[in-house]
């Protein structure tokens, strides 16, 4: 989505949703740091963090749940602090585990929902359509699957026809069909229904899946944020050359112009047109160099996270 789009749809900053040295303080610990999110309409952003990063918190502060220590937050160009009421009518949210009257239908729980919102009754069912849920909507609740029930808390959830969907780790819990059917239809609401999405989620696996946006949290502070495609380049490999006199080899390829680094094994340089890797290592044939092995590093995205978390081990 370009920026011109952004500068129209949600006010002068360009960003549907931002926040601005969002704090807050509970029991004396700052649990949630200067955190400036940044989320442009049509994303589906993916917050993203460790269990206990502050993720949860910051939600409850963009929902009015929870008061700011300190930090403003504006949604589609307004203050929520002036504004509350107005904005979170445009604003649909799963926070945690939905709760429903079990022995009453799906239909019969999204109607006690739609009359508190005083919403027209075809809502209902184009939300079940969304969902994919028409065919179960009169049974009870209680013989739902936990993905079922995720599904229609997503619904009660767009009732309201939001510009803005929150969804607090949305595939929590659920076994691999769950997550899947989650997952395709949060990616299908963007162009289906015109919501921006945030979600938040500790899977980073789920996050690249779905997400065009990150953000990445850790012990309560942002510290990244941009595209996922950006994210994903950081996993971009180097090809490793094992060769001999590799300190020589290198400064002939630097002056080739190569990005040639020194490594324990040999060289590395950027992975990139496989010609271009070639031409290089014909250079260094050229010039009596003998090449061992030419092989390809590679981070993986999971790597790159822990990096950037310094968890450094498991979520």
């Amino acid at each position: 989505m370009d920026n011109n789009r952004r500068e129209r749809s949600a006010g002068d900053s360009g960003w549907l949703l931002e926040t601005t040295g969002l704090t807050k303080r509970l029991g004396g610990k700052t649990v949630v740091a200067d955190v400036g999110l940044r989320v442009g309409e049509g994303d589906i952003y993916g917050f993203l963090g460790p269990n206990g990063a502050g993720k949860t918190t910051t939600i409850r502060m963009l929902l009015g749940l929870a008061k700011p220590t300190r930090g403003h937050i504006k949604v589609f160009g307004r203050s929520l602090a002036k504004e509350r009421l107005e904005i979170l009518r445009q604003v649909g949210s799963l926070v945690e585990y939905p709760s429903y009257y079990g022995h009453l239908t799906g239909l019969e729980n999204l109607e006690i929902i739609r009359r508190l919102l005083d919403a027209p009754k075809a809502r209902i069912y184009e939300a079940l359509a969304t969902v994919r849920l028409e065919k179960d909507a009169g049974r009870a609740v209680r013989g739902y699957s936990l993905g079922m029930k995720q599904r229609l808390g997503i619904a009660a959830a767009l009732l309201g026809h939001p510009r803005l969907l929150v969804l607090d780790e949305p595939t929590n819990g659920l076994d691999p069909a769950g997550i899947q059917e989650i997952r395709e239809l949060i990616k299908s609401l963007p162009a289906q229904r015109g919501v921006t999405i945030l979600l938040s989620s500790h899977l980073l696996s789920e996050v690249e899946l779905m997400a065009t946006r990150v953000g990445i949290i850790a012990a309560g502070k942002l510290v990244y944020q941009d595209d996922i495609a950006r994210l994903k380049q950081r996993t971009a490999g180097r090809i490793r050359l094992s060769l001999s006199e590799p300190e020589l080899a290198r400064q002939r390829l630097l002056s080739r112009g190569y990005d040639a680094l020194p490594d324990e094994r040999g060289i590395t340089v950027p992975a990139g047109d496989d010609r271009m890797i070639a031409a290089a290592v014909a250079d260094l044939v050229r010039e009596s160099h003998q090449i061992y092995r030419v092989e390809e590093q590679r981070s993986s995205l999971e790597s790159v996270f822990l990096e950037i978390t310094g968890t450094g081990g498991s979520l």
